[in-house]
């Protein structure tokens, strides 16, 4: 169905009960949703330790796999280890962490992952000071000549994907507002509508 909707990529909530408050799946599930569809997998590891799994998921057919700067001391190396896997290399910050951690790390990544909510559950109220901090992303990635894309993820919508677009957000995670609608191609198709302008 997402994929009929216009979906160009699938993310996947990896959470461990530990760095998160929550628990979800592992590389099994991953291996399963990755038999039922060609769209890219997006898999954010809100896990302690990724180090340990990291080769799995990729192996487990993750094409992209983002990593918290929160849950790793050794940030550079994980992010090559993602790469030499074979994925797309990708670091998350919380709401609270400013974007400035972010500066020597990004020559080496392919994308950020901002989260606008705080990581564990769906259906959180979007945190408006991201705007502000995702413009001082995109800034920064212009400043260092960066071909690293942004990407965030809560509470985001209809409402809202326009003036994050305009912000510098290339790439949207969208839960509740699809899963919850009642017509999900609809709601797809309008904040394509609104960023794309058909």
């Amino acid at each position: 169905m997402i994929t009929r909707a216009g979906a160009d990529i699938l993310h996947l909530d990896v959470m461990d009960g530990h760095f998160v408050p929550n628990i979800t799946f592992g590389p099994k599930m991953v291996a399963d949703i990755r038999k039922l569809t060609k769209l890219p997998l997006d898999v954010h590891l809100m896990i302690s330790e990724p180090e340990k799994y990291v080769d799995e998921f990729v192996k487990a057919g993750a094409d992209w796999v983002s990593v918290h700067y929160e849950a790793s001391n050794h940030l550079n190396r994980l992010v090559q280890q993602v790469r030499d896997a074979g994925a797309k290399a990708g670091v998350v910050i919380n709401p609270a962490t400013p974007v400035n951690v972010l500066e020597e790390i990004l020559p080496f990544i392919d994308f950020v992952l901002l989260m606008s909510v705080n990581p564990g559950f769906g259906g959180q109220k979007f945190i408006k000071t991201s705007v502000e901090k995702a413009k001082k992303l995109a800034g920064m990635i212009k400043k260092m000549e960066l071909d690293v894309m942004i990407e965030m993820d809560g509470g985001i919508g209809p409402a809202n994907i326009k003036t994050l677009s305009d912000a510098g957000v290339n790439v949207f995670v969208a839960g509740n507002a699809v899963f919850g609608a009642s017509d999900p191609a609809a709601v797809i198709a309008e904040m394509k509508k609104q960023i794309n302008g058909k």
